[in-house]
């Protein structure tokens, strides 16, 4: 009976703990969701729960990421997410389905600005992951989708990873099949595209 007593006390102090422990939620598409992967386990959001407690950073990582997500959806949904696990950093990973359908760019940014909007005044801090389109849409269109992620990130003087892809675009052997999304080994790399501006951010 004593050894019962003492592991619900065990599992009650790692569920206080957990509850207690500051949220980072990433808040993407299929990118961040895992597509395509055998397992979530082996995507860069679950890489990134492992590297913060190896270091000792006592944070919970929330996936919000849903598989072809736009920023429009993205916008429809933030606010539950908000609510729901009241973060301290908001990683936001959209745009590439934006992008990938054409859609107008002044609409993504107005809603990439609301979802800013609605995090900062809940209190969190925004990270924002750049990405980039083929050149076939056009230079036009490609500029301008592109310059979205700088600009929000000046006028709001948030921290920006350029360009999520960095060192995996163009990598047939770090690509599924699909040329969209990076493959098990790509994932290790898109967590380093990111850890260097995640990681001022935190605290122990």
């Amino acid at each position: 009976m004593r050894r019962l007593f003492f592991l619900l006390a065990l599992l009650l102090t790692s569920v206080s703990a957990q509850a207690e422990a500051p949220v980072i939620l990433v808040f993407g598409d299929s990118i961040s969701a895992g597509y395509g992967l055998a397992r979530v386990e082996l995507g860069w959001v679950e890489l990134l729960k492992t590297r913060l407690k190896m270091q000792g950073y006592g944070y919970q990582v929330i996936n919000a990421s849903v598989s072809g997500e736009t920023t429009a959806g993205g916008l429809a949904r933030l606010p539950r997410a908000l609510g729901l696990h009241h973060p301290k950093i908001v990683i936001l990973e959209l745009g590439g389905n934006d992008g990938l359908r054409a859609l107008p760019v002044p609409q993504m940014r107005d809603n990439f600005a609301q979802m800013i909007d609605l995090s900062t005044n809940e209190g969190a801090k925004v990270l924002l992951l750049g990405m980039r389109i083929p050149p076939n849409y056009g230079p036009q269109y490609t500029s301008q989708f592109e310059a979205v992620y700088g600009d929000l990130a000046r006028a709001d003087k948030l921290p920006l990873v350029p360009f999520l892809m960095d060192h995996i675009a163009l990598q047939p052997e770090l690509m599924q099949a699909d040329d969209i999304h990076p493959n098990v080994k790509g994932q290790p790399i898109l967590l380093d595209n990111v850890w260097p501006v995640l990681q001022p951010m935190l605290r122990k």
